[in-house]
Formats: C-alpha cells, structure tokens, sequence
C-alpha cells in the first residue's frame, strides 16, 4: 500500500492574531523655556549678586558648580546694615538762607532686618559731629569751633558693641620743636585708619595737619582705652601750595587708601594706610565738580563728574588704554544733572563746583555707612 506524501506548508507571512506588533517610539515632545542647568555663568551671577547673603550661602549647597558661581558674588565689604547721619532742615527757598541748627547722629536701617543702632550709649555724642566710619567704627570731632592751630579731641564710638573712647589731643612733645610749627599749623581733620579686631575697640586712627605748606600726620594707636599718638615728619614731597582752608575735613576711603578733596581744583590729596605718605592723585584734564569712591561691585576706584559742556553725570574708573585721561577711563554715563536738579529739592540749577557735595548732603549731612565707605551718595546713583 502506497504511503501518501507529506508537503509541508511553508510558514505564512502574515502574523498571528494573537501577536501585536511593538508599538512605535514616542518622540519626546519639546520643552517650552530654558532649565536651570542650560543657564550660562553669567546668567547665574546675576541671579546670586541679587540675593541676600543668607540666600547666597544655601545657593552655594545646591552644588559643586552654583559653589564656584557663588564664592565669586560673595562681598568684598561687610554687608550694609543702614546709615548714620545728622538731619538737617529743608532749604528755604532764595533769597533766604536756611538757619544753622545741630541735630543728634540718627541711624537708618536699611531694611526690617537690619538692626535697630542707636548712639544713646554715649550721652557725650551730642556734643559732636560725625565725620568718618570704616570698619564698624564711627569718629567724631566737636562741633565747637577751636582755632585752627589746635588738634582737637576725638570721640570714637563702636555702636555694634555699644563701646565709646574720647581720645586727647596728640601732646606737644611728640613734634620735635613744635613751637617753631604751631603757629603756621592748619588742622585739616581726622579718620579712622585700621582695626585690629571687631570685637575690640583696638583700632588705629590718624589726624593730619598743614605745617608750613606741607602735611604733617598723627597716628593714634589705642588698645581697649588705652591711647598713644605718634607724630610723623612733614611729607617734604608733597606741597600745599594753596590755602588749606579748601580742604574738605571728611575723608572717603575708597580702594584701600583715603582721599581728601579740595574744592574747585583737579586733583585730590591720597594717603596711601600702608607707607603712611601723602601724595596727589590727579582728575582727568579740566575736571574740577567730582567726587571719589569705589564701585560697589568689584570695588574699583571711582569718579563721579560733572561734564560742564552737557550737564551729564559721568563714572569714570582708574585704567589705561587708548583713550586714558590721567590714568582715568570714562565707563558710561549715568544721568543728566538736570534730573538731580529736579529730583533733589533744594539743589541749585546750575554749574556750581559745590552741587555734588550738596547732593551728598541732601542725602544725609555727614551720613556715615555702619563699617562701610562713608560717602553715601554714590553707591545709590550707581545701584
């Protein structure tokens, strides 16, 4: 009996209906916007130079990148807690001119966080007016008129610790021969110039003085109360060849040295802490309405000028280049003195070599920054 023959059916191509096929591949669908991680380093510093200190620190634990963005928008100064200043009245409109009157050293914070310091620690304040603060510190001379010939005593107050030491005048005997310099002496003023710790009163402060057309300064070293002056000879190199009585009294500290200005002259007298010698530091050319300081960012040393031509308020920082005018370079423009003069009630319209000292004084008469540079209004305009 034939076997019937077995084909095999070859397998069909078509799937099993009990098989689906893998389905396809979804496309991620595209973000709207930028993440965090796609910012760039300058985005972040801009955002960490905007936070407070206590945000900045917990931004610096996120990780090992915002730690190296933040240690670069740490501050170079202590923070700002607010202002000491003595109030003043509004100025009465021309003709008139407005009456002298002394009002108590007043402390502004800054804002509710700040805390609330007030000078009622040292009833003798009263009695003075304020004229430096660095470093915590603040300085006051009398407000008593005393010849010009004669030093006077300084009062030293450090509201944070709530400690106050009146230091004398320097004694005689520290000037060789001091006779033969008295009487062409011409007391300038007095500043703070170093700190050995803040949670001392040990600290360092020094007073300067014309002696026979050349400047001559004190150091005062005082170590909890105690106090010890040290004269230093006349800086030869250096000569005042005008009348000192030109002299602005209130010293700026601004990129590690201290600065007086002269009204209506293109140069400034420096002071350089560290050698102790005095020296010119020149305006760019024509230039006499300015004023000193430091940009609050990165701390350079700072203009602020009035173009005579264009009314325009102009920055201008130390530097070199093409276009350096004795060793300054003009960084921008910031405003037009016209919108001072309307904004700032009391400020005269017009040309006046004074009008940046008057706008410093609408913001605060001899208002002093608690451990910060003394010159308030420039940070503000700058801000």
């Amino acid at each position: 009996m034939a076997r019937k023959s077995r084909t095999k059916t070859p397998p069909s191509s078509a799937p099993s209906p009990s098989v689906q096929p893998p389905p396809p591949p979804v496309k991620p669908e595209p973000q709207s916007g930028t993440t965090i991680d796609g910012l760039t380093v300058d985005d972040l510093r801009d955002i960490f130079r905007r936070l407070s200190l206590a945000d900045l620190l917990r931004a610096a634990l996120a990780c090992r990148r915002w730690r190296r963005v933040a240690a670069r928008c740490l501050p170079r100064s202590p923070p700002l807690l607010g202002y000491f200043f003595h109030p003043v009245n509004p100025h009465p409109p021309p003709p008139m001119k407005p009456k002298p009157a002394h009002y108590d050293a007043m402390f502004a914070p800054l804002d509710a966080s700040s805390p609330r310091l007030s000078l009622d620690f040292a009833p003798e304040a009263s009695r003075f007016g304020l004229y430096d603060c660095h470093q915590g510190l603040l300085l006051l001379e009398p407000d008593v008129a005393v010849p010009k010939s004669i030093i006077p005593r300084i009062l030293v107050l450090d509201p944070a610790t709530r400690r106050s030491v009146l230091l004398p005048p320097p004694p005689r005997d520290t000037v060789p021969d001091d006779r033969r310099w008295r009487s062409s002496r011409y007391y300038i003023g007095s500043a703070l110039l170093s700190r050995a710790h803040p949670s001392k009163l040990c600290f360092e402060a020094i007073c300067f003085a014309i002696d026979d057309g050349h400047p001559r300064a004190w150091v005062a070293s005082v170590d909890d109360g105690d106090c010890s002056w040290r004269a230093l000879p006349r800086d030869e190199k250096v000569a005042v060849d005008f009348d000192p009585h030109w002299f602005k009294r209130r010293c700026v500290h601004a990129a590690g040295k201290m600065y007086w200005h002269i009204c209506h002259s293109g140069r400034v007298l420096t002071l350089d802490p560290a050698t102790l010698r005095f020296s010119y530091l020149l305006a760019p050319g024509g230039v006499s309405s300015f004023r000193v300081g430091e940009t609050p960012v990165d701390g350079r040393l700072c203009m602020l000028i009035e173009d005579s031509e264009s009314s325009q308020l102009e920055l201008w920082v130390r530097g070199e280049g093409r276009w350096s005018d004795n060793g300054w370079l003009l960084e921008r423009e910031l405003m037009s003195m016209r919108v001072v003069w309307e904004a700032v009630p009391g400020l005269p319209n017009g040309h006046d070599t004074e009008d940046l000292e008057r706008l410093g004084q609408r913001h605060g008469r001899g208002a002093h920054r608690q451990g910060l540079h003394p010159d308030l209004w420039i940070r503000p305009l700058l801000a």
